[in-house]
């Protein structure tokens, strides 16, 4: 897995709305030096996860629908980018055509699967409001 441009900026989308009652997408792409399609994009599958809420209209905007308090990295990443693996054959759905293959198991894909779930676990580790108040 790699951490895609788009989770980052999907953060720096929740850095701008922390602490805001509401925002234009142009004052968010304003704040965090994002393009307006590429927010727009992001909004939207952080809008179905339930992270932000949308509002239309003239006084129209964004907001932020769960509190940084409540949210992870982990969160903010499987919103953007869900079954976040670092190898494919950790994903149920394609499966390790190595382990359990005649009985015997994959060591590499034991190892792989250990450090994937180290590293969902320090994803989950600090609230987006610990993160951005240790600045």
């Amino acid at each position: 897995m790699f951490i895609t441009r788009e989770c980052d900026y999907a953060v720096r989308v929740i850095r701008a709305l922390q602490g805001e009652s509401r925002l234009s997408v142009p004052e968010i792409c304003e704040k965090e030096a994002i393009t307006a399609p590429f927010a727009y994009k992001i909004l939207k599958k952080l809008q179905k996860a339930k992270i932000v809420k949308g509002y239309r209209g003239v006084h129209g905007g964004y907001s932020l629908d769960r509190g940084a308090d409540e949210l992870t990295l982990y969160d903010v990443y499987e919103a953007i980018d869900p079954g976040m693996f670092i190898i494919e054959c950790l994903d149920p759905q394609f499966g390790c055509v190595r382990d359990g293959q005649d009985g015997i198991p994959c060591l590499v894909h034991r190892e792989l699967a250990d450090i994937q779930s180290q590293l969902f676990a320090m994803l989950k580790r600090k609230t987006l409001l610990q993160i951005l108040e240790e600045a």
